[in-house]
């Protein structure tokens, strides 16, 4: 399998995608390319002289996008970007799946553009593992699409369900529709009209509206929103746990200070357990091809198990079971 990784989107690119590549060694199979798209000469800055001429390819993409720039113009102004040649290289079969930690809706853009759509997807959705005391719980969709209609909301479940069963072995997962509460009138109208496609559903284990406070509640394995309200869900939990972790500590050590060092050894470990590095990055689901988005701020960490999450993705054929179960809505694809 050939993997693609956008080297110039992370925050401190191209040094943390080639040192996760170089780490992804161990984690796929023998025969496993990465192919490494940006600036050939700050890429091999970082390629020292050990032996990964079998593993590593670098194709030289002239241009870069900025987390700041507006994703569709980019795209157009910046054809020889490594976003737009990653995707390109993916439409073209010389990749296989495609990662990027840069600008999301470039990427996301440009998925759409190259790869189009798996038969049936009205929309793709980005799913993140949101991990809790009860086990992971699938959050789709975090960020690809904030106009949602209800049939995009409806097969959200479907398709983060697939993928919630294939990687963490979650069978028939229960699929909860984010709103203000749980009774049938609660939430607007997108909601209202969503929850009532998803209840007559038999594609899916659907339980009903849920709180956002029940995300960690053991309420549901796949929490279904538009994407406008996901990413503010996902940039609430980030802050929110940091916040609370160091606060935590900071009282712990204030009270119990002869054991300071075990206590700040136990939370770290605890925030490692929780680091988003730890599960890669996030599928965009029923796009025609494997892409994984990862967080800006990845380290080499996030961009190895993006690598190995690729992999685990067309080995366990999600993007085939999507479209085996949402192929009956293709009439309404362009929805």
């Amino acid at each position: 399998m050939r993997i693609g990784v956008d080297a110039m989107g992370s925050d401190h690119a191209p040094g943390v995608e080639v040192k996760g590549a170089l780490a992804a060694r161990f984690l796929v199979e023998a025969g496993d390319q990465i192919v490494l798209v940006g600036d050939e000469q700050a890429i091999r800055q970082h390629l020292d002289d050990a032996d990964w001429a079998d593993f590593i390819e670098v194709r030289h993409a002239d241009q870069t996008i900025g987390m700041d720039e507006a994703p569709v113009e980019a795209l157009r102004s910046k054809p020889d970007s490594s976003i737009a040649i990653l995707a390109q290289m993916h439409a073209e079969e010389q990749v296989d799946a495609c990662i990027s930690a840069g600008n999301t809706g470039a990427f996301v853009a440009a998925a759409q553009m190259h790869l189009r759509r798996l038969e049936g997807v009205h929309r793709p959705g980005i799913a993140v593992l949101t991990p809790t005391f009860h086990g992971p719980v699938a959050v789709c969709d975090v960020g690809a699409n904030v106009n949602c209609r209800p049939q995009h909301l409806q097969q959200y479940g479907i398709m983060a369900s697939v993928y919630l069963t294939a990687l963490c072995g979650v069978e028939n997962p229960r699929v909860g529709l984010l709103s203000i509460g749980e009774e049938d009138a609660k939430g607007n109208s997108l909601v209202k009209e969503a929850r009532e496609l998803m209840k007559s559903d038999e594609r899916q284990n659907f339980v009903g509206n849920v709180e956002g406070r029940d995300l960690f509640g053991g309420a549901c394995d796949v929490l279904v929103c538009e994407g406008f309200v996901g990413n503010v869900v996902l940039k609430v939990i980030e802050g929110m746990s940091a916040g609370v972790m160091h606060g935590l500590m900071h009282e712990l050590i204030q009270a119990l200070p002869d054991l300071a060092e075990e206590i700040e050894k136990a939370g770290t470990d605890l925030m490692t357990k929780y680091d988003f590095n730890e599960y890669g990055g996030a599928p965009l689901l029923g796009a025609g091809g494997i892409c994984i988005i990862c967080h800006g701020a990845s380290d080499h960490r996030g961009i190895m198990h993006a690598i190995a999450g690729a992999r685990s993705l067309a080995t366990h054929g999600v993007n085939e079971r999507i479209s085996e179960l949402l192929s009956a809505d293709k009439r309404t694809a362009h929805a």
